[in-house]
This record gives C-alpha cells, structure tokens and sequence, in this order.
C-alpha cells in the first residue's frame, strides 16, 4: 500500500513539477537538498499558477505531501519571493509572487468556496437573478445565500444595495475562464460558453 501511495505521489509530482520547470518563475532547490527537494520544489512551482488562491490543506493533498514537506517547501519558496500568501478566514492562500492583486486575490478565495463561486457563475450567467432563484439553482437555503451575499459584499466584490450585482464582473469572468479547470466541472462548462467574451493577455 505504501509503495502505491509513493508511486501516485511520485506521478503527482513529476506531472506539476513539469508545469513549474516552464513557470515564469522557475528556480531550483538548493543542489546539497537533493532531487526530492528539487522535485517536490519545482511540484509547488508549477501548481501555484495554475490553482492560484488554493489553500494549503488542498496544495498538500492535491500533491500528495505530508504537512512538514507541504510546509517547508512553501516556507522555502515564499522565502525566495516566488510564492507569496495571505491569510483569507481559516485559511491560508497561496499565489504566485506578484501576479495579482488584493482583489485578485479576495475573488480567487471566494472562487474556491463552493457557495460564493456558484453565487458568481450564476449572477454572470443572469445579472438579474434573486436571492430565491440562486438558492433554488444552487441546492441551498436563502440563509445561506444570505450569508455568502454579505461575505462577498464585505470582499468589495458583491453590491447588495438593489438585489444582487457583481461589482468587478468582467474580471471575474476573466478569472473564472483562466482557471476554470482548477474550480469544477460548473465552472469548465461556464468557461466553455464565455471563453470567446474574455480577452485575457498573461
């Protein structure tokens, strides 16, 4: 079992780490912590732009790291300004040095929250949705769209002042459709549908 854990994990690694070897931002582990090192390293490199505003109990799993490797690489590379963190609630949110803004960064947390991403997709799909038609589209109740509505507020990215109405729409649907395959299968068929509306210039 152990051995079959080592070798998804292994895969898991080589895959990202292909991704980070052609990242922007490309850099190797020090040559005296070995390929692990370099491996796990260049992983994280090339998982950060592509699921950027993921929390680190998901980059650990997703990579199938143990806490303290998932921690000490991290530590390592926000130490060389290649990552860079905020702390969003509970959680702790990793994204690429410089590449984006406070803003940015508030939408891509709540791009990774299951109730406030399908909140925006749908207030993208219909501007003019209530309160009661999101609830109903999204499964859950009105307290809970309640909730979500004044989180986004409160994050400058939702105006509640005359029903519901996404205050920075075309940079959400910019978001939405550069990392679609980091959300779910919702946001893919989204970004399927708008790709064509969004210039988008890395």
């Amino acid at each position: 079992m152990t051995d079959e854990f080592d070798g998804r994990k292994r895969e898991t690694l080589r895959r990202f780490a292909a991704i980070g070897a052609a990242a922007p931002f490309v850099g190797t582990a020090s040559a005296s912590e070995g390929d692990d090192a370099n491996e796990t390293r260049e992983a994280i490199r090339g998982y950060v732009p592509t699921t950027p505003g993921a929390h680190f109990s998901k980059l650990r799993d997703d990579l199938r790291l143990g806490t303290g490797e998932a921690q000490y690489h991290l530590r390592k590379l926000e130490e060389a300004s290649e990552i860079e963190s905020t702390k969003d609630a509970d959680y702790r949110r990793y994204f690429p040095a410089d590449r984006f803004d406070d803003l940015d960064k508030r939408a891509l947390g709540y791009l990774r929250r299951d109730t406030p991403r399908g909140m925006m997709l749908a207030l993208l799909r219909d501007p003019d949705a209530t309160g009661a038609e999101l609830a109903t589209a999204l499964g859950v109740s009105r307290p809970t769209i309640s909730a979500a509505a004044a989180a986004l507020d409160d994050a400058g990215l939702l105006d509640r002042t005359d029903g519901y109405a996404l205050t920075e729409p075309e940079r959400l649907l910019t978001l939405v459709v550069r990392y679609a395959d980091s959300f779910d299968a919702d946001a893919v068929a989204f970004a399927d549908d708008a790709a064509e509306l969004v210039a988008y210039d890395p």
